[in-house]
């Protein structure tokens, strides 16, 4: 059997996990080999498979195979400290055990080995020797430590009847720090500060720390997105060289360059926007042969001209990856000299671009493209809603003498790429997205849902076009393409949401090919009925993450073979890199792509996708913080949600009206028995018999709102609220859940043996056993 034949024929471990666990009983090698008719070489290979599958602890480890239990650990791996139980034992959890698995973590109790128990401390990493004593219990012996908590730490100061403490911002964070007023550096309690860890103590459990820098009091609340910023390392101050560089820099002229200042190119940005990098052109097609036609005109920046390859300026937006945006605050990706100065396309200066005329049909399907780098002068600046009421017949003085010669034909284009999407069966999720409000002081003045305009669509449509036009430009020119990658969803995600759906009556056929059409059909099914949120909400998470790659593997979500990011090389470093593509391929100057960077596409692909999820966790993680501190003088207040995740520990509620998230814990549910069921994503009481499902919209009352983390707490409402009203903008409260006759029992997912089992007192009577 040839090489190809044997790596074809031989089943993925996804198939050869499905027929163990759909087997009724347990399974050896042979009858996993007869199933799939494997023959000499390929037993070999299914005998590593399945010795590798054991180590992750992915299939029982004696006897026959079948699939180990969800917390079933290999019998070596990462562990990282938690913290320490009632007996001062030490407590870890699985170091890649992620906050968003639906499980609780196993409980892993690392025992006393040549390493003392005080040679670790609190989010310590080692690597350790697992042993399984019961369901989600290990016992750990400590083989080596691979890593220590973090050197520094942000967090609010605060003085306790134990002394002082600082309790850190990160919400992942499980333990507090000792901060004695030594060395707090004058800082009050209250009072936000970055601390470095100095030592351990056994005794406490915890790490000492000094104060090196304080950020102010958190009752400011602009201090939040600080919190974010340093929380996830972003890169906040800029290397004296390139600030010199940017400094430096002066304007292009014509010369060597596509004059296009006669050309009435608009930017359409955000009313807050302070940088503009992408101007606008449409007109019909005159061709007689494209009837129904346009012709597009797309401007960007000429950051490659200012940023060029390994100088200061580069060095540092590669590091930076992206800008990241903040309701108060931008943590750029270049210096203000260049991000708001020369690589801004303000209005009536010329400013250096490189920029693509595109020949759509009257379907908007794209036909032909030419580069060009050249010289522009905007003839205005306009925001989403000036263009809009220009349509909407309410012109103001700007946008009135552009409306027919510029805005109408913008619009006009923007149907025929419209068209195009339809025909695509591009993928239309809802995710609505708020909107933070300050006043002149910097604090939360309100939160609201962020209008969707037609004009936002245009622009959104003129970018994908050529975001389009230029990663099929570098595949004719065969120059490396930073491809915009959203692959295709992973198998098992699809296989999860299709036997959901089966039980609601709507149709995805098993082992189809998954195209963004499949999805939508499935949206129009559920549109309407009482579980559309919730199935929007599971195709979401079918969706993988979009990454950045030289390889190209299409754009799932956009229904395109291709598809490369162009329009923003002032915020993006992948957009600067395919400028620089274009300009080597097409000849346009000596700044192009160079050799070096060219071989480096893979790394800097993988790295700036890190920083982009860094970037946009810092921007989630503020908004978090400035919502809990907008909602903190409402606790007591009821509001109604809907059900965005379910766990083995509650429930995630996102707030209808601000769209914030909260918590509300399975403790806080009536008294029950609640188990979790994955298929289904809901919650069922044993006893009761009540169901928590994901989609399911509720009435919660605020509980606790800790702008320090960001973290909301939510309980359901009582009967007796049903008829209050919520101040400030009210709605009625009205709870559906009946209050049950009182138990006697913990209300979670366990079995009162279970409870019982978990009490401090056998807890204690275990430990003196195993001692």
């Amino acid at each position: 059997m040839a090489r190809e034949d044997f790596l074809e024929d031989f089943p993925d471990t996804a198939e050869i996990l499905r027929y163990i666990e759909d087997s009724p009983t347990a399974l050896d090698k042979r009858d996993i080999a007869r199933a799939f008719n494997l023959k000499g070489a390929q037993r070999r290979r299914l005998r590593e498979v399945l010795q590798q599958l054991q180590e992750q602890g992915k299939l029982e480890d004696k006897g026959k195979k079948k699939l180990a239990p969800p917390d079933r650990l290999p019998p070596v791996g990462v562990v990282e400290v938690v913290g320490l139980d009632e007996d001062g034992e030490l407590i870890a959890k699985p170091a890649n055990w992620s906050e968003e698995e639906s499980a609780a973590p196993p409980r892993i109790y690392l025992s006393a080995g040549k390493s003392s128990r005080a040679a670790l401390a609190v989010g310590d990493r080692a690597l350790a020797k697992l042993e399984r004593v019961e369901d989600g219990v290990y016992e750990g012996k400590v083989i080596r430590r691979i890593g220590r908590s973090p050197r520094r730490v942000l967090g609010l100061y605060e003085m306790t009847s134990q002394g002082g403490r600082l309790r850190p911002t990160d919400k992942r964070a499980k333990q507090d720090y000792v901060l004695n007023p030594p060395d707090a550096a004058g800082a009050k309690p209250g009072e936000l500060v970055l601390a470095e860890v100095k030592s351990y103590h056994p005794r406490m459990g915890l790490r000492d720390v000094r104060v090196i820098e304080r950020l102010g009091s958190l009752e400011n609340q602009r201090a939040l997105s600080l919190v974010a910023i340093h929380e996830h390392g972003l890169r906040t101050a800029f290397p004296e060289e390139a600030v010199a560089d940017a400094e430096a820099a002066v304007g292009v002229g014509p010369k060597g360059r596509t004059d296009l200042r006669d050309i009435p190119l608009v930017t359409i940005d955000g009313a807050d926007a302070r940088d503009f990098d992408d101007a606008v052109y449409a007109e019909p097609d005159e061709d007689r042969k494209n009837p129904g036609g346009w012709r597009l005109l797309v401007a960007i920046a000429d950051v490659a001209h200012y940023v060029r390859p390994d100088g200061a300026l580069d060095r540092e937006a590669k590091a930076r990856g992206n800008s990241a945006y903040f309701p108060d605050r931008v943590v750029p990706m270049l210096p203000e000299a260049l991000s708001n100065g020369w690589c801004s396309l303000r209005p009536r200066e010329d400013r250096g671009c490189l920029a693509v005329w595109m020949t759509v049909d009257a379907e908007g399907e794209l036909r032909a493209w030419r580069f060009l780098r050249g010289v522009m002068r905007s003839a205005a600046r306009l925001t989403y809603e000036q263009v809009q009421a220009a349509m909407d017949g309410a012109a103001d003085d700007e946008s009135g003498p552009l409306l027919d010669p510029v805005i109408r034909p913008l619009y006009g284009a923007f149907e025929a790429l419209l068209t195009n999407r339809r025909n695509r069966g591009t993928l239309e999720l809802d995710m609505p997205e708020r909107r933070i409000l300050l006043d002149t002081a910097g604090n939360v003045a309100g939160i609201e849902p962020r209008r969707r305009l037609d004009s936002h669509r245009v622009i959104e449509e003129f970018m994908i076009c050529a975001n389009v036009a230029a990663a099929s430009e570098l595949e004719r020119l065969r120059q490396p393409c930073m491809y915009r990658v959203h692959d295709t969803p992973d198998p098992d995600k699809v296989e999860a949401l299709r036997e959901v759906l089966e039980d609601l009556n709507i149709r995805l056929a098993k082992g189809q090919v998954v195209r963004p059409a499949t999805f939508k059909r499935v949206l129009e099914q559920a549109a309407g009925s009482p579980h559309a949120t919730m199935v929007s909400e599971l195709v979401l998470r079918c969706q993988a993450q979009a990454v950045y790659s030289p390889d190209n593997l299409g754009h799932f979500g956009l229904a395109l073979r291709r598809y490369a990011h162009f329009t923003s090389p002032i915020r993006r470093y992948a957009d600067l890199l395919v400028h620089r593509a274009l300009i080597r391929g097409l000849k346009l100057g000596d700044d192009g792509l160079t050799e070096a960077q060219a071989g480096q596409f893979k790394a800097i692909g993988e790295q700036i996708s890190m920083t982009e999820r860094a970037a946009m966790a810092a921007e989630r993680d503020a908004i978090d913080r400035m919502t809990a501190a907008y909602l903190s003088d409402q606790v007591g207040t009821l509001f109604v949600g809907r059900v965005n995740g379910v766990t083995r520990f509650g429930l995630f509620v996102t707030l209808i009206e601000s769209g914030a998230d909260g918590l509300v814990p399975i403790s806080t549910l009536p008294d029950d028995f609640y188990v979790h069921d994955e298929r289904q994503h809901c919650l069922v009481g044993r006893r009761w018999g009540r169901r928590y499902r994901l989609g399911e919209t509720l009435t919660v009352r605020l509980a606790e709102a800790d702008r320090t983390t960001g973290g909301l707490v939510l309980h359901l409402a009582e009967p007796d609220d049903r008829d209050e009203e919520r101040s400030g903008g009210a709605v009625e409260a009205k709870s559906k859940h009946k209050k049950s006759p009182p138990t006697d029992y913990k209300k979670s997912g366990n079995s009162k043996k279970e409870n019982l089992r978990r009490t401090p007192q056998a807890r204690r009577a275990r430990v003196r056993r195993r001692r």
